[in-house]
């Protein structure tokens, strides 16, 4: 073959079938490259949506922890982290422990021996206190029966300025008796009269606790200064170890528990009172920790959370209830028959109260009444926008202006009387409110992605009916920010104290917190009212527990012997009844 054919040879044109399979091989790789572009794109704006969450948290907790401090959120790594190491060096002490004990085994007579702890009821003449000295005398023997002695016995208690060595003196009388001796073969009436002296010691005044090492004042003190103040019964040992005294913080323990057990009847009349007569009642909860008992085991577990609910009564009463769980059984037991208005946050606990039904798994109470009429909070809705407002989201800012214009204008009105009040809300506060849900009905329709201004929108559309229930009425409020107020003492000395010992002490110390909550509320000094009503109880009558509230402590305490409250044990004069007329007029 020359070489002019073998050049026309190699330029001859490809086949029809060769040119179509290099085609579709092109069309494979352009449909594999789209669908991997199709994907990268779809990763690229998962990836996008997913940085811009990561900042919108970043910017949201950094605004929380430099600027509001009430927005934090709870962290329990390090704690986690601290148990282990704990638990480690826990282990490691106990292998050290008996390492020891095998190699000192064999010489026991250089063992120490443990000291026995003092048994018995302490000394309290041993300290350096200072003494107050309260003498006990019988009305019906005093100036009619000699003195012969005191019987004394020592209580600690508490003075502002410092603890107090109380020496309760009852005083002792010798009593005439007569007797009749009889005389063998002699008629009764020639028998002589002879005198026997009878020794008869002043009884003691009735006590919430019989014999009890704390007085009413040192009891108070306690009280005060952790349900209060927050100061754990640690912290108060090594401060009474300070001043001079020994009082351990399972004694403080028990006080609390048995005191706040015991007022708890006057909690529950003030409760049932609320419940009867309150206009509104506005309540929140926060989670605590209980400490739970030994297993089978012998071995302690993980505390569990409990929850405290505080329900503030118009202006009249501040009441806790402890419950072990947050549930929508637990909501309706609390407000059953109780059918006015109602101011809570929008939790899912609260749907069964307010629509009237019986929680999941429960059957219908025919004594349940008609629901209350719920109350939204203005400052909920507020939040949402505040989150997103600082994640730099136009909705956001938008939303607070809107809410910010609708708590100035009704800030303005709050010195009115009711009536004019909401006649005022009428003309100024509801066309704004209006403004404000069709705005929110506008942007709602706008697609967008989910986020805090999703959430924002979402909150305030399903709140519609509940946020417009403040207009209804001049008395009620847009905010629930008095329960949450009420609520700080909890949330700031569960720091300190880290758990209650039982269900039975957290509902002890719910009664305790309602009743130093209520003396707030009324202006009340906390440790002069429980030092005060723990002498007076004893003598009051069951059925006259409400007048012991803090309500009405200031007109009950006005009718009782001042003298006899100044003394720091004795005997209470419980006045009559108050009459219709005077019940009235205090109204």
């Amino acid at each position: 073959m020359s070489i002019g054919s073998r050049v026309a040879l190699r330029t001859t044109p490809s086949t029809p079938r060769s040119d179509a399979a290099r085609l579709a091989e092109l069309e494979r790789e352009k449909a594999a490259l789209t669908e991997r572009l199709h994907d990268t794109e779809a990763s690229l704006e998962r990836l996008r949506r997913a940085y811009t969450h990561a900042l919108e948290q970043l910017q949201l907790m950094r605004r929380r922890i430099y600027v509001a401090s009430a927005e934090r959120a709870e962290v329990d790594a390090a704690q986690l982290a601290f148990d282990a190491l704990f638990a480690e060096v826990q282990s490691l002490s106990k292998e050290l422990d008996a390492a020891a004990g095998d190699e000192d085994g064999d010489d026991e007579g250089e063992k120490t021996k443990r000291k026995t702890p003092p048994t018995g009821r302490r000394d309290l003449a041993a300290t350096d206190l200072p003494v107050v000295r309260v003498e006990l005398t019988d009305p019906e023997l005093e100036g009619k029966a000699e003195r012969i002695g005191f019987e004394e016995s020592s209580r600690l208690g508490y003075e502002r300025g410092g603890a107090r060595r109380i020496v309760v003196a009852r005083v002792v009388y010798k009593v005439p008796e007569a007797a009749v001796e009889p005389i063998a073969d002699a008629p009764a009436e020639s028998s002589p009269v002879t005198e026997t002296p009878r020794i008869v010691t002043t009884p003691l005044p009735r006590e919430l606790f019989r014999r009890a090492l704390l007085a009413p004042s040192m009891i108070a003190h306690v009280l005060v200064s952790k349900y209060l103040l927050g100061v754990p019964f640690y912290r108060l040992e090594q401060s009474f170890a300070l001043q001079g005294f020994s009082l351990d913080r399972g004694t403080m323990s028990r006080y609390a528990e048995d005191v706040g057990a015991t007022l708890g009847a006057i909690v529950e009349a003030a409760r049932d009172e609320a419940m009867r007569t309150a206009f509104c009642l506005s309540t929140d909860a926060t989670g605590v920790r209980i400490q739970p008992g030994p297993l089978q085991e012998r071995q302690r577990g993980p505390c569990r959370k409990g929850h405290f609910f505080v329900v503030l009564a118009d202006r009249d009463h501040v009441f806790f209830e402890y419950q072990e769980r947050h549930t929508s059984a637990a909501v309706c037991s609390m407000f059953k028959g109780y059918s006015g208005y109602l101011q809570a946050d929008a939790h899912a606990v609260y749907d069964a109260l307010f629509a009237g039904r019986p929680p999941v798994g429960r059957p219908p109470d025919p004594e349940q009444g008609p629901p209350p009429k719920e109350v939204g909070c203005w400052s909920h809705c507020r939040r949402g926008f505040w989150e997103a407002a600082v994640c730099k989201q136009t909705i956001g800012v938008e939303g607070l202006r809107r809410i910010d214009a609708i708590f100035a204008a009704d800030r303005a009105l709050a010195d009115l009387p009711p009536a004019t009040r909401k006649l005022r809300r009428e003309q100024r506060v509801r066309p704004l409110v209006d403004a404000f849900f069709a705005w929110v009905e506008a942007e709602a329709v706008v697609p967008r992605p989910r986020g805090y201004a999703t959430s924002a929108l979402g909150y305030a559309r399903n709140q519609v009916g509940p946020l417009r229930r403040f207009l209804e009425d001049g008395r009620l409020r847009l905010e629930n920010n008095g329960s949450e107020r009420a609520l700080r003492p909890v949330a700031a000395a569960r720091k300190s104290w880290l758990f209650f010992g039982s269900d039975d002490h957290a509902q002890a110390a719910a009664n305790l917190f309602s009743l130093v909550a209520s003396c707030k509320l009324h202006g009340l000094d906390p440790e002069s009212y429980l030092a005060e009503v723990i002498r007076v109880m004893p003598y009051w009558p069951r059925q006259r527990y409400l007048e012991l509230a803090p309500r009405y402590w200031a007109e009950t305490r006005g009718r009782l012997d001042a003298g006899e409250l100044a003394r720091p044990l004795g005997h209470v004069t419980v006045p009559p009844p108050r009459t219709t007329e005077e019940q009235t007029a205090t109204e």
